[in-house]
């Protein structure tokens, strides 16, 4: 196990590369509404990708806290897109593979996914479906040996660029959660299709598209974790999506704080800057406690999951206030901006934006507090 000074040293190399590859290009990525395949290869190239896979699959076999690190990183920075892409990549889908696919499963795309030759997605939501996986309608019907799949799914994360994606379907539409099962599926098969890359409110440079399955065939041995176990599978790794989710809102949130801080010390009102006023010291102080209350559960939880320990619970409470504060740091920060907090030359104009869908994705903030409810109040 890695001790703290190598994660920070690990820290400083995500830094650089943040500074060198993505923040003198990232303005542009956001106006293209997603950013080049290539830098995928980079991500690789610098040991940024899946760092918590195995040696035998080529990842430094290290800890989730280092794999966090790199969304953390980039959270800090104020590249939400990028954070949410790459988590996506390296704490969904690759975990998914790792934990539930079968030895050639895991040959076949980790290595790739390390290097960024593969690009990974996750096929959940439906345009009738989110956070009611029950009430999904992608099925994947018997045919012969194999499968094939037919159905649609959107609102996803690496659409434009993945290769391989961990696909939810119904092989049994009569069996309810027990007749859901996971696939992995090569992007590369007929019958297999991608959307329009969707515009959205914010994670501009994060593609997020459509994408279609028409009597794509998958071969039995493609099924991820056991035909019929993909609910209880989901359930399963959704603790960690939801756990790297509240530390890339604990490091936004620090980052908003630390450019306004900044900001607030420059910006000149009345003939002192605006840290010296009562009201704004007040703001950042309260949003300092509290991001430091959030981030030291987030801890907890972190030392929980490295030992196996993290139940669904606690990882739906780090999903549900970080983010939720997460909404409430970029909102008073962007206050304190004033008019400029308006304008997009400002960073935390982009922060507030991005902040939104963190109460969305990974579970709603509703979704968490019923499992939260379920759990102190017996169901």
């Amino acid at each position: 196990m890695l001790d703290q000074n190598e994660i920070e040293l690990f820290r400083d190399n995500v830094k650089k590369f943040l500074e060198n590859e993505v923040a003198p290009h990232y303005d542009q990525w956001e106006k293209a509404e997603k950013f080049p395949r290539e830098l995928w290869n980079k991500l690789g190239e610098a040991g940024l990708l899946c760092v918590d896979v195995p040696e035998e699959y080529g990842g430094f076999g290290a800890t989730f806290r280092l794999s966090a690190v790199i969304v953390e990183e980039a959270s800090r920075a104020g590249f939400g897109a990028l954070a949410s892409n790459i988590s996506v990549h390296s704490d969904i889908v690759a975990p998914y593979i790792l934990h539930l696919g079968s030895e050639e499963q895991k040959q076949a795309w980790l290595p790739k996914m390390v290097t960024g030759e593969a690009v990974g997605a996750i096929g959940m939501t439906e345009p009738g479906a989110g956070s009611d996986l029950q009430g999904m309608k992608t099925r994947a019907d018997k045919d012969g040996d194999g499968y094939k799949i037919n159905g649609q799914k959107t609102f996803i994360t690496n659409g434009q660029h993945c290769d391989v994606i961990v696909l939810a379907t119904k092989t049994d539409p009569n069996a309810g959660s027990k007749g859901m099962s996971l696939f992995t599926v090569d992007c590369s098969l007929p019958g297999f299709s991608r959307g329009r890359n969707l515009e959205k409110m914010g994670h501009h440079a994060a593609d997020t598209s459509e994408l279609f399955f028409e009597d794509v065939a998958v071969g039995a041995d493609q099924i991820l974790g056991g035909e019929g176990k993909g609910f209880a599978n989901l359930m399963n790794e959704l603790p960690r999506e939801r756990l790297i989710l509240a530390l890339g809102a604990v490091a936004a949130c620090e980052g908003m704080i630390e450019r306004t801080i900044e900001y607030t010390q420059e910006r000149m009102a009345f003939g002192q800057s605006i840290s010296k006023f009562q009201n704004t010291r007040y703001v950042l102080a309260d949003l300092h406690a509290q991001v430091a209350v959030n981030k030291a559960f987030c801890s907890q939880c972190t030392d929980q999951y490295d030992r196996g320990e993290l139940s669904t619970t606690n990882a739906s409470i780090a999903k549900l206030t970080t983010t939720e504060l997460q909404g409430v740091v970029a909102d008073k920060c962007l206050q304190l901006h004033g008019g400029y907090g308006y304008m997009q030359e400002y960073a935390i104009s982009r922060d507030y934006v991005d902040a939104r869908i963190q109460r969305i994705y990974g579970g709603t903030s509703e979704i968490m507090k019923e499992i939260i409810a379920r759990d102190i109040l017996g169901r």
